[in-house]
């Protein structure tokens, strides 16, 4: 059909019409304002990022006030859990005193008797208690996050199996009957001896370096323990061996926790220093690395502080197991994934159970002198299979 002379210049008018009316950019200019408004890639806790971190959320930006909220709630309660069972170990005993008359014993010494069971006897037993608690929990917390294995626990270095090896030492050569304080000083001469030989033959080897020398020297001790036990011409020293082994904190006394206390501490303070090197090594070493962490001061740190704490542990109660494995596992889901809560959380709860489990001693098996460590054995085996088969299970 013909349209006619004006029905080109009309469709040219209406084309200029829609280019005047869209605004749709080039497909090459999309990508560049794309880009530009997004701007860089936000990183953890705003590492690599021109933006402020406040600037750069997380997908869960707004739930990180109510998780830091559930954090100290839940530190809360495990200090106040401490602070009952803490009570607790100091009212409980063979001794029949109430209470009025035990808080007299022990504040305005009041009672000679009671003076003593209170400020002699069950006191440095309970403080004791929380500390090798929390050591044993703390250590365990540590050594978990740094080596990124579930099963790492203080032993795993060799640490505790080389202290019950000085103690055994000191009980064989009748060191212990001459001197009170042989057996201590020569258990923690075993860890400290353990931690330099780990270190010499981990060199500057990665965690699984570290692992199979603490496994080699836990071995090499245990063995050397045995061959004691297996010459020893008393046998009721070997009795006291083995009895030592299974851990306890009877018949402590203040002279046990100054002795141990600055190890403790110093140990408590090294492996505190490591919480935000372990949520770096959380991603791996190269990765950490990159971000300015010092890996082999982190091993080294975690190494000695193991050494320190545990060795005077080990020292004054014998060898006390599974408090440093279970406890992380218990408490890793309630903190979330960074390794740094865990360490606080794991001290205080690993304080926590070892005083529930000295008090539960008492009233078990008040007159049978039950162990400490065959306690916790027998509590935390079967958690830890319980642990084990729920994973397994969540994994099918």
């Amino acid at each position: 059909m013909n349209q006619g002379p004006s029905a080109a210049p009309r469709r040219l008018a209406a084309q200029g019409d829609r280019r005047d009316h869209d605004t749709t950019p080039p497909a090459d200019d999309v990508g560049r304002r794309t880009v530009d408004q997004a701007g860089p890639a936000p990183t953890p806790d705003g590492i690599g990022s021109d933006a402020p971190a406040s600037t750069v959320p997380g997908p869960d930006a707004t739930a990180r006030p109510g998780r830091r909220d559930r954090f100290w709630l839940l530190i809360a309660g495990l200090v106040l859990a401490v602070g009952v069972l803490f009570g607790a170990s100091l009212m409980v005993g063979p001794a029949a005193l109430g209470l009025g008359e035990s808080l007299e014993a022990l504040f305005a010494g009041r009672g000679d008797a009671a003076v003593l069971v209170m400020q002699e006897i069950r006191l440095p037993r309970a403080i004791l208690g929380a500390m090798i608690g929390a050591t044993l929990g703390l250590s365990g917390a540590v050594l978990q996050g740094y080596l990124r294995n579930p099963l790492a626990e203080p032993g795993l270095i060799g640490v505790s199996g080389s202290a019950s090896l000085g103690a055994v030492l000191a009980i064989y050569t009748g060191l212990s009957a001459q001197f009170a304080l042989a057996l201590p000083l020569m258990a923690l001469g075993g860890a400290l001896v353990a931690v330099m030989a780990v270190q010499a033959m981990a060199g500057r080897g990665g965690s699984i370096t570290l692992i199979l020398a603490g496994i080699a020297v836990s071995a090499f001790a245990s063995a050397l323990t045995s061959l004691a036990l297996n010459l020893s011409p008393n046998p009721f020293a070997a009795l006291e061996v083995v009895f030592w082994m299974l851990g306890s904190l009877a018949d402590r006394s203040m002279v046990h926790v100054q002795l141990a206390a600055p190890f403790m501490v110093a140990g408590w303070i090294m492996l505190g220093s490591l919480g935000r090197a372990l949520d770096a090594l959380s991603v791996g070493d190269d990765t950490a690395a990159s971000m300015g962490v010092n890996v082999l001061r982190v091993r080294n740190l975690a190494v000695v502080g193991t050494a320190a704490s545990v060795g005077a542990a080990t020292a004054v109660a014998g060898a006390i197991g599974f408090v440093g494995l279970v406890v992380p596992h218990i408490l890793r889901p309630l903190v979330g994934a960074r390794p740094s809560r865990l360490l606080l959380a794991s001290a205080l709860g690993g304080a926590a159970m070892l005083l529930a489990a000295d008090v539960a001693v008492r009233l078990v098996a008040p007159d049978k002198d039950l162990k400490l460590g065959v306690l916790t054995s027998l509590v935390g085996a079967p958690f830890f299979l319980w642990l084990i088969y729920r994973t397994r299970r969540n994994l099918v």
